[in-house]
């Protein structure tokens, strides 16, 4: 027999997920609903925990418990990624880069193939949706590679934070590997997330001709904020665009 506070959550969830109970809207209080569902304070909130796990209801101290808003989705896409909002049509979007000039240790000297201590342009960007964070990347590339304005100090260009760094009209090879994991402590504070949640995490390579590395990223999306995008292109394709 199906336990009586998965009974309740389901009967609360139908309500939210058919409009009955409206996102921001504040739930009855937990005593209010034992009363209605005849259970104990204790089942009721078990019920409700079950909702807040599933991100459908949010528990503000001191206020009670509120419908949430339903997440934006954000869309990746694969080979050149873009943390919204321009090139995804997400006007609503907006993104904070903060620049910074690093030294490569232990695994930023790997992945850029640069000697240890070595100087990196560093760009640490977060889109958010009015207060609410989407996604988070840090960019790194060699300082004769960042633009101009990120290296005078000044706040990136659009197209600089678009495009995350990388402005050069050489030909690039771009490698991602793409893997879904619990939050870094970091990606949880930023991102607002439980350390249960998981994230989509995107470590993106990209070389010019001669091989050498112009761009190593490390994003992070919440997994249920985002769409990743991908699209494969075929060799022979490939070497007609060349002729």
């Amino acid at each position: 027999m199906r336990a009586r506070h998965h009974e309740i959550a389901d009967d609360l969830r139908q309500q939210i997920t058919t409009g009955r109970i409206k996102p921001g809207e504040r739930l009855p209080s937990e005593a209010g609903l034992a009363v209605r569902y005849k259970v104990s304070t204790v089942t009721l909130r078990n019920a409700l925990a079950v909702l807040q796990a599933e991100g459908l209801v949010e528990k503000i101290h001191g206020k009670g418990n509120f419908v949430r808003h339903r997440p934006r989705k954000t869309v990746y896409v694969g080979g050149w990624g873009i943390l919204d909002p321009w090139t995804a049509g997400e006007a609503a979007l907006r993104l904070t880069v903060r620049t910074t000039t690093v030294q490569a240790h232990g695994h930023l000297a790997t992945l850029l193939k640069v000697p240890p201590d070595s100087p990196l342009a560093e760009f640490f960007c977060v889109s958010h949706e009015g207060a609410s964070p989407h996604g988070l990347a840090r960019i790194y590339t060699p300082p004769d590679l960042a633009p101009a304005s990120a290296q005078a100090g000044n706040s990136p260009s659009r197209e600089t934070a678009t495009r995350f760094a990388v402005l050069s009209t050489m030909r690039t090879t771009v490698r991602e590997t793409a893997c879904a994991r619990p939050p870094t402590p970091e990606e949880a504070s930023v991102l607002r997330l439980r350390s249960s949640e998981p994230v989509l995490a995107i470590t993106r390579i990209a070389t010019d001709a001669s091989g050498r590395v112009i761009e190593a990223a490390l994003l992070a999306f919440p997994g249920n904020r985002v769409d990743a995008v991908f699209t494969a292109h075929h060799p022979t394709d490939e070497r007609q665009t060349r002729e």
